[in-house]
């Protein structure tokens, strides 16, 4: 049976399926999970910005509804988004359990990164087959599309290529690994992110989120860290450089200048109004 967290505050399923463009069926099968998966994506981008404040972010269903769907020039990370995104899918009628992952992008052992990000499994009813949805990874690498959890098959989702495999085993559980294909990495495919199907509840989250946000160390307090999808690639702004990421692959970089430039590519590119007083210069 899926484990899942249960919500003292019901969702607005109207409002968040207007906020993220959704006007499809609302059966809990495969077709209507990709769908929303990737309009969520579309719509709602990527943030850090209440780390880099210096608080973290609360994860209470009202709260991430006030911020994310009625606020609509802001977003979150991935404690927000897939906390947000597992309620949604759950009132759909899909079964969910909350996993967290070691981001292991660059990594020469996969035990030297903590489990600090946020993934699901989502159960669609009649389906043997849970699926890997997430729509809270800050990087190029991530899914669009939820992908079977099945080993050693290539899937293909909006236009990117992903790839689920075994790492070795250390502990009575598998390890399963993302990779994702990147042109210029080593035989194509770069690992994403490892991870157990080991369900994690509310309160695991609550504790990696303050470290996350708060702790002096993580990247994710001291510089400013935003994506978005677009039609046709990826947009990333990551302390000062902005990258644009083609359909093709091709990358383009810039540095905005000062902080009144910053902002203003946070709202026109990324539809994000910074908070007032917010340093996002590094």
């Amino acid at each position: 049976m899926p484990a899942t967290v249960p919500t003292t505050t019901p969702l607005d399923l109207d409002a968040y399926l207007d906020r993220i463009g959704w006007e499809g069926e609302r059966r809990p099968d495969a077709a209507t999970l990709r769908g929303v998966h990737l309009a969520h994506l579309r719509a709602i981008p990527f943030e850090n910005l209440h780390a880099v404040g210096g608080t973290a972010p609360s994860l209470a269903l009202s709260d991430l509804m006030a911020k994310l769907v009625h606020g609509r020039r802001r977003g979150g990370y991935c404690y927000e988004h897939n906390t947000l995104f597992a309620a949604a899918l759950e009132t759909l009628g899909f079964g969910v359990t909350r996993l967290t992952a070691r981001v292991v992008v660059g990594a020469e052992r996969f035990e030297d990164r903590p489990r600090t990000h946020m993934a699901l499994l989502a159960e669609v009813p009649g389906d043997p087959r849970p699926y890997l949805a997430d729509v809270g990874f800050g990087a190029v690498g991530s899914l669009l599309e939820p992908v079977p959890l099945a080993a050693d098959t290539e899937f293909h989702g909006a236009g990117r290529r992903h790839r689920l495999v075994h790492a070795p085993r250390r502990g009575p559980l598998e390890t399963w690994v993302l990779e994702a294909y990147r042109p210029g990495a080593e035989g194509g495919w770069q690992a994403q992110y490892a991870f157990t199907r080991e369900p994690f509840e509310a309160s695991d989250y609550e504790v990696v989120n303050w470290h996350v946000a708060t702790n002096p160390r993580s990247p994710f307090s001291r510089r400013p860290y935003v994506q978005r999808l677009l039609p046709d690639g990826h947009l990333a702004l990551d302390g000062g450089v902005l990258t644009r990421t083609g359909a093709d692959g091709v990358v383009t970089e810039r540095k905005p200048g000062d902080e009144a430039e910053v902002r203003r590519v946070l709202a026109e590119e990324f539809g994000i109004d910074a908070p007032e007083g917010l340093r996002l210069t590094v």
